[in-house]
């Protein structure tokens, strides 16, 4: 890495799909139930427009836990999750270095995350995981809910953020809380990364997929102070990411 880069931020979303990839090279929200309930995955599809996100994966899950499935198989469908090794080796090399936090800022969920981050040997990685908080009751029912409370004060966002998380606040709650970097470097292709990234500045870098939401998005509305450089797939991120660690421009 640069010697000028003594502290350096990535941030990562935890899925890819309709939301985003990075770690996980699927999306976990629809995963589990394409695996165990394709019948509710279907459901979800007719339902995302009408039902907040986070709401319908709840709702989700407590139909399925009504018809018998475990916190066992969830767990275990998680665990099967196509996971890229090429993200897993750029994670675990820029990681060694000892010069980069990494934050997880995912509108997945905890229980989601650490599950497969544990079965993946991955636990070290984040410094910081803002999520859904979720939780599993003594029945096995695994109750989600969003990280904004729907009765509490809501973000203030009118960028695009989904009511259960401003991305942009969350970000710069994080830098409030630990201060400074030389260089943030934002990981993600969805629209609801457009907020975050617009906070962005100059030195920093994102790391845009192509063809996705926030491609789309860039180029409808601009506005961005920071560099950004496209990617297409998770070999990609690993060859930027050596790049970086090399001191060389991308």
């Amino acid at each position: 890495m640069s010697n000028a880069i003594e502290r350096q931020l990535i941030v990562f979303d935890f899925d890819w799909q309709a939301i985003l990839m990075s770690l996980a090279d699927q999306d976990t929200d629809r995963w589990i139930f394409e695996v165990l309930a394709p019948d509710l995955r279907r459901k979800m599809k007719g339902l995302k427009e009408q039902m907040q996100w986070t709401d319908l994966v709840a709702q989700s899950l407590r139909e399925a836990h009504a018809r018998g499935i475990t916190r066992e198989q969830i767990e275990h469908a998680l665990q099967i999750m196509p996971f890229h090794p090429a993200m897993a080796r750029a994670v675990s090399d820029m990681k060694a270095e000892g010069k980069t936090t990494f934050f997880c800022l995912s509108n997945a969920n905890f229980i989601f995350i650490t599950t497969i981050l544990k079965s993946k040997g991955l636990t070290h990685i984040f410094d910081e995981i803002v999520t859904n908080p979720a939780e599993w009751d003594d029945s096995g029912l695994l109750k989600l809910r969003r990280r904004i409370d729907p009765t509490g004060p809501q973000h203030r966002c009118h960028i695009g953020c989904q009511p259960n998380m401003c991305k942009g606040d969350e970000l710069e709650a994080f830098l409030g809380r630990h201060g400074s970097f030389d260089r943030v470097i934002y990981v993600g292709d969805g629209a609801n990364d457009y907020c975050p990234a617009v906070r962005l500045r100059e030195q920093d870098i994102l790391l845009c997929r192509s063809y996705r939401g926030l491609e789309k998005r860039i180029n409808k509305d601009g506005g961005l102070k920071c560099k950004v450089v496209k990617w297409a797939g998770a070999w990609e991120v690993e060859e930027i990411f050596g790049k970086l660690r090399r001191g060389e421009t991308v």
